[in-house]
């Protein structure tokens, strides 16, 4: 069935905006504030282009550069593509995907599909970042050597692309290039084939990272195939599609349904999604659907930077985790087979360790309960195939990349907060399975009761991380009424009171024999070899207390005396030592390192201790010195919504310390008003009056009409609905909350 073409050809334009995407409403539109080039610079390595809210596809430009700045697959910096590929991670650290690379061209080029360097690929196009744009669900550019515009949306398993050729093509075609390869990836097998005048089918096997990558793909072009040239060595394989000609707006589409499991879920996904379609109707459908994911959060400001920033990061949040199970409820599991998802969507792409914190608790609030649901019983799929619950999964795959279970809080939170369509006994019967593992260091810390430094690296930020997520557990067990379980978590969540040296001050790395490891150094911060902690050292890893602040503050001499070491981490040299410094630690104030995701709850702890007015200060501090309205505006690794998601909470005025404990403590607003539509149809909305960049501190706080004197607020009380109001000042009020802190080593959900 042929594609039915879309009428007009899209102005080729510099700054303005596609007439595509501006055609539907005069009215304002969230999605005309969201830069998809945000994070394309420094190190923030998102991509610009096209996906859904938890999509299935990733459209987007590849520079076909190996290097961390362009784990994406593209960063700002660069000026060639080498053609678009169909899945690409948001701002992870990870050099996988950029798969199923397509590249529309002019005329024959000679093939070889052992070539990996991109300056040996004749086909590379030039562009211009005067001639790109990106919005929410579309992307566009020019390609300069062939005068080719491109353009690419998207549906939830498919990829869609328009290709406007100049009047002087002669051959238009597209070259698939399914043996090229950035960073860790590999392709292990690859196929192509005609299926029909108008298709083609095949699949790219890969392994990096993630070591059974597999995408099975049908592409269904608008122009009958005139020839196929293959060129194939060993398993790389790559082709060009010679097409009869352009329609008479001098175009070609094309649709690419993808799917882990089979050709027939690829196949599936053309035919549910891309039987008779317009290009500039799928645009306008992708604006639509992110428009409403969008409007879950509605601000008001005069500060338009403050609103790009904000909904840029709502964006963000929303990309990761992505929809794994194909058209047809299918997708390869962990365990390397194939399932079928019955009666939910089985996602993938959890990065655990940074999305915990903020990403998940947001999704909790804004998110539909069924969807909430899906990513927990994603989990629980995980562990019926794997056996343990997932640390970090990426395309059906068990990474097992960085440290903790960190499932475990996401878990904690959807039960305490009885999300719908979650078996509590379940998840505990998978929490206490995987966090009785001997790997992982898991064995020496049940063993001692935190694990020494000389029987595992990152032993500190490990031991600290299991405390907490072993605090998870134990709520889950008392929610179900597992009193014996609860109190063994409960006592293996004060494995961080051993690390905790007295004298220093800080976590420090302890061994078998009871002595602390010698030399140290609390600047030091060597990338995970030869070091007590992940990604960073001793100065931010000393506050990962989440579940029990008081019990943190307690092992101090005085309140006061934790009060001046967190002014230290703020005001101590940025100067970081060691042999092999991570390149993580980014977004520096003193040691505080906003760019990497173990300091994002550090300045809501002034809360606990009698200072909030700090908190305040810091906060606002790091939204302004932070994030930015550019391509360099993303302080460190994106981490799959994490830096984004801290911004969101932190800009409504409240953050999630202890994500699973069912409570938010109050920052520093920054917009007049927001307001939250919550998942089950209520609206909570934030009123800041005065509110100011001079204007940054709280005088009081009412709750629907009741003076509040505490600065935080409940889970329930927000999705109760209703009015809070802080009256913002530019003096501090150092009185307000400081005899109510926000409470420790209590889940107040059960």
């Amino acid at each position: 069935m042929s594609l039915i073409l879309a009428a007009g050809i899209v102005n080729i334009a510099c700054t303005k905006t596609s007439q595509t995407i501006n055609e539907t409403k005069n009215t304002e539109r969230l999605v005309d504030y969201v830069d998809p080039f945000i994070g394309t610079g420094e190190h923030g390595h998102t991509f610009p282009g096209a996906t859904l809210p938890y999509g299935g596809v990733q459209c987007s430009p590849v520079n076909g550069v190996s290097g961390w700045d362009w784990v994406s697959g593209y960063h700002i910096s660069d000026s060639l593509i080498v053609g678009f590929g169909h899945q690409h991670l948001s701002g992870t650290g990870i050099g996988d995907l950029n798969d199923i690379l397509i590249l529309p061209t002019d005329k024959k080029y000679r093939l070889d599909a052992n070539i990996q360097d991109r300056n040996q690929l004749g086909y590379t196009e030039k562009y211009s970042h005067d001639q790109e744009t990106a919005k929410p669900g579309y992307y566009s550019v020019l390609l300069q050597n062939s005068g080719i515009q491109a353009e690419v949306t998207t549906g939830l398993h498919t990829g869609f692309h328009r290709w406007t050729y100049p009047e002087s093509i002669k051959e238009p075609s597209v070259v698939i290039n399914l043996g090229f390869a950035v960073n860790w990836d590999g392709v292990q097998k690859s196929a192509l084939e005609k299926k029909n005048e108008n298709t083609i089918k095949g699949y790219r096997l890969s392994s990096g990272w993630a070591e059974d990558q597999r995408v099975y793909f049908e592409m269904k072009f608008s122009s009958r195939i005139k020839n196929i040239e293959v060129q194939k060595r060993g398993e790389r394989l790559v082709a060009q599609i010679i097409f009869d000609k352009v329609d008479n707006q001098q175009q070609v589409n094309a649709a690419v349904g993808i799917s882990s499991a089979s050709l027939e879920g690829a196949a599936a996904a053309i035919n549910q999604e891309a039987k008779a379609y317009d290009f500039d109707q799928k645009v306008r459908a992708a604006s639509d659907i992110w428009e409403n994911a969008l409007s879950q959060i509605k601000v008001t400001t005069k500060n338009k930077k403050e609103r790009e920033i904000f909904y840029t990061a709502l964006y963000h949040t929303k990309i990761a985790p992505v929809t794994h199970s194909d058209a047809m409820g299918e997708y390869k599991g962990a365990d390397h087979k194939l399932h079928h998802a019955d009666g939910f969507t089985y996602y993938s792409t959890f990065s655990l360790w940074d999305t915990f914190r903020a990403v998940h608790p947001l999704a909790t609030i804004v998110e539909s309960e069924k969807r909430n649901a899906d990513f927990i019983n994603s989990m629980l799929a995980h562990f019926d195939e794997t056996g343990l619950l997932p640390v970090w999964a990426l395309a059906g795959n068990e990474t097992n990349c960085m440290t903790g279970y960190h499932a475990m809080p996401v878990l904690a939170d959807a039960v305490l907060k009885n999300i719908k369509g979650v078996d509590p006994n379940r998840v505990l019967e998978a929490m206490v399975k995987t966090s009785m593992q001997d790997e992982r260091d898991l064995q020496a810390y049940k063993k001692y009761g935190f694990i020494p430094s000389d029987k595992g690296n990152e032993s500190v930020t490990k031991t600290l991380e299991y405390a907490y997520d072993d605090w998870c557990i134990a709520q889950v067990a008392k929610k179900v009424g597992d009193e014996k379980t609860y109190m063994k978590y409960m006592k293996r969540s004060e494995a961080y009171k051993p690390l905790f040296d007295k004298e220093t001050e800080f976590m420090r790395g302890l061994s078998t024999k009871g002595k602390y490891r010698l030399p140290f150094d609390p600047a030091e911060a060597n990338h995970r070899e030869n070091t007590d902690y992940t990604e960073g050292n001793a100065y931010q890893h000393s506050w990962f207390v989440l579940q029990d602040v008081q019990g943190l503050i307690d092992l101090y001499p005085s309140k006061e005396a934790f009060l001046k070491k967190l002014d230290e981490l703020f005001t101590a040299s940025s100067e970081l030592t060691g042999a092999n410094v991570s390149p993580d630690i980014t977004g520096l104030i003193g040691q505080y390192a906003h760019g990497n995701e173990p300091s994002h709850h550090i300045a809501y702890l002034y809360n606990y201790a009698g200072e909030p007015w700090k908190t305040q200060e810091k906060v606002r501090e790091i939204m302004d010195t932070q994030y930015d309205n550019t391509p360099e505006g993303i302080a460190g690794n994106e981490d799959c919504g994490q830096i984004s998601a801290w911004y969101v909470f932190s800009a409504l005025g409240f953050y999630p310390v202890n994500p699973a404990q069912g409570l938010y403590v109050v920052g520093s607003p920054i917009f007049e008003e927001s307001t939250i539509n919550t998942s089950n149809g209520k609206s909570f909305t934030v009123t800041a009056n005065n509110v100011s960049e001079k204007n940054k501190y709280i005088q009081s706080i009412t709750l629907n009409g009741e003076k509040l004197d505490r600065l935080y607020i409940t889970h329930e009380e927000i999705m109760n609905g209703g009015q809070l109001v802080f009256e913002m000042s530019e003096t501090p009020n150092k009185s307000l909350g400081i005899n109510t802190p926000p409470p420790s080593n209590i889940a107040i959900n059960i």
